[in-house]
């Protein structure tokens, strides 16, 4: 009996139509143009715009383009494992709130929380059930509406992030296709330097607490981007060493949209070059949980069959990983 693996069949993802600009940032923070693209990578991004819209609401334009293109009913949908930053709610889960949205009525869900590497958790997670033999469909959204928890008086964060939803759809494949390994890590003491002060149980919302702004995305620049720089690279290496792949062998990185500076340090320690690189930070900065998956939607049309694809991602806390696995489908 072959081994099951879990591969990706479907890919979409959605991103706001409103765009601003490193030229409209310029008229909100001291900053400007020629700093933000030198040291992020970055011209513009996405912001969800509209009263009472949510990550949800963005969740809901990228499955429901993932159910039409797949040929299947929501109704076919077993487990949604949301990877979301900036859930509609802190609860009930937003993957419930997309379920009943979509009309996912066979499907139960839950979020996970693992800031930029959510994606990354979250299809590991998701295999897990493939490969049991549990489920048949899971479908694992990455998405954030990051600009409801940025402040947009502090340059440091406001000119990183963006909005934007992505989704891949897990199912079996005995063909030896789809994930193959992963490394996924952790180390809390990471929680000082990127995260929010806050609205969790430790110091619930007062009136102190939204004085001090202390409800938005703090992030220590420097401190975030040495760990980021080393550890990102690191575990895609590690990853590679550990599937006796080479350069030469992997057909695509999918890097998480941080820095692109982040990015190259990536692609070089992997000694991968540019042109196998997906890179799309000049458009949407940093989603977060969106990052992976909305690249993985963008280069679908040019993703092939037994591609071996890198993905990579570091986020806040901190938590950071790889997978490793082989594409399972051409786009016609």
């Amino acid at each position: 009996m072959s081994k099951i693996h879990a591969a990706i069949t479907a890919v979409n993802g959605y991103v706001p139509d409103y765009v601003l600009t490193n030229a409209e940032l310029e008229t909100i923070v001291d900053t400007s143009d020629e700093w933000i693209t030198s040291r992020t990578g970055i011209k513009e991004r996405r912001i969800l715009k509209g009263e009472g819209l949510g990550t949800s609401d963005m969740a809901v334009h990228a499955v429901n383009g993932l159910l039409k293109k797949r040929g299947i009913d929501a109704s076919e949908i077993e487990l949604i494992i949301f990877c979301t930053t900036t859930p509609d709610f802190t609860f009930p889960a937003t993957a419930n709130v997309l379920a009943d949205k979509i009309g996912a009525k066979n499907a139960w869900g839950y979020d996970l929380q693992a800031a930029c590497s959510g994606f990354i958790f979250g299809l590991s997670t998701g295999a897990s059930f493939i490969e049991s033999g549990r489920h048949k469909k899971v479908l694992v959204v990455g998405g954030d509406k990051m600009s409801s928890i940025i402040n947009y008086e502090d340059r440091t964060t406001c000119i990183i992030f963006g909005d934007g939803c992505g989704c891949a759809l897990l199912e079996p494949n005995e063909e030896g296709l789809g994930i193959q390994d992963s490394i996924l890590r952790t180390d809390g003491a990471g929680r000082d330097f990127l995260g929010m002060k806050a609205g969790g149980s430790v110091k619930p919302a007062t009136h102190e607490t939204v004085d001090a702004r202390e409800h938005f995305a703090h992030q220590e620049g420097p401190t975030v981007f040495k760990f980021a720089v080393t550890n990102m690279a690191d575990v895609a290496a590690e990853i590679m060493e550990r599937n006796s792949l080479t350069a030469d062998d992997v057909a695509w990185l999918v890097p998480h949209q941080a820095n692109k500076r982040i990015i190259d340090a990536t692609a070089n320690r992997m000694g991968v070059t540019t042109d196998k690189v997906m890179i799309n930070i000049e458009r949407y900065g940093n989603t977060t949980n969106g990052t992976i998956p909305l690249c993985l939607w963008e280069w679908e049309s040019r993703l092939k069959k037994g591609d071996n694809i890198v993905l990579a991602a570091f986020g806040g806390g901190f938590t950071w990983g790889s997978i490793y696995l082989k594409w399972a489908y051409d786009s016609e």
